[in-house]
């Protein structure tokens, strides 16, 4: 009989949530639990909130992890949204010790990659071959790519150029609630974007995730893209969910 539960903590640069994840269903079981990210957002500081969150739970299996950062082997090598502090640090040993776990019982990836498995596992994903892109509009832009339902990851798409300006400063859903756009001024700015996404690597969908996927019949009709967009289904449970099913599966990144 495989895996059925398992637990997952999603890091954000404002909020810390974890919880039990039924794996079958690909969805909370039960409540989750949200802390306030500490400030400052230190490694050591928040692995106390990790491990705060686990030991309210009492789980003693394996935990997944995501980070707003790129994370490769379990290292943090970027820090968006959280301390500088993150750079280089062993994020995946850091974790297991203040976890008292096995490093193999810990997997740490990035946010938006975490969302993506868990879209694409049990979610708008679910069956879709080709070149599959999430990404979710936020404080930034995350951004997951997948090839025929595999993970390539640390994509930072959300960084891309466009019109001479960082994409996320432009198009990201912090910008909108900042300048105070509507939905048809903010939803031109989407469209430009996603047209350079495409541009570049011409995916057959793309998944819309973040805050704004809970609006999404406001904005999604008003974009002018050749792409297919759809919006997440997991809204903002898709990256503890993702980090629960990585961890369970022993996914390394």
């Amino acid at each position: 009989m495989g895996i059925t539960r398992g637990f997952g903590v999603d890091i954000g640069g404002s909020g810390i949530k974890g919880g039990l994840v039924d794996l079958e269903a690909g969805a909370l079981d039960g409540e989750r639990l949200r802390i306030a990210t500490p400030q400052p957002s230190t490694p050591d500081a928040v692995a106390d909130v990790v491990a705060e969150i686990v030991a309210k739970f009492e789980w003693t299996g394996p935990v997944g992890v995501t980070l707003p950062c790129v994370v490769k082997h379990g290292v943090a090598l970027t820090a968006a949204n959280v301390s500088k502090h993150w750079v280089d640090t062993d994020a995946r040993a850091l974790f297991a010790k203040r976890l008292g776990k096995p490093v193999e019982d810990v997997v740490v990836l990035n946010d938006a990659d975490a969302a993506g498995m868990a879209e694409m596992r049990y979610g708008a994903g679910v069956d879709r071959d080709g070149l599959v892109v999430l990404l979710t509009f936020g404080t930034g832009i995350g951004s997951a790519l997948f090839l025929d339902g595999k993970l390539v990851p640390n994509t930072e798409f959300g960084h891309l150029e466009v019109d001479g300006h960082d994409a996320e400063s432009r198009a990201a859903a912090s910008v909108k609630e900042d300048k105070g756009l509507s939905w048809a001024e903010w939803a031109p700015r989407v469209s430009r974007y996603v047209s350079v996404l495409e541009n570049l690597i011409w995916p057959d969908l793309v998944i819309a995730g973040g805050g704004v996927s809970k609006k999404a019949e406001k904005w999604l009709p008003l974009l002018e893209v050749r792409t297919e967009v759809v919006a997440a289904s997991l809204k903002n449970d898709a990256g503890i969910v993702g980090a629960a099913a990585a961890a369970a599966q022993g996914i390394k990144h």
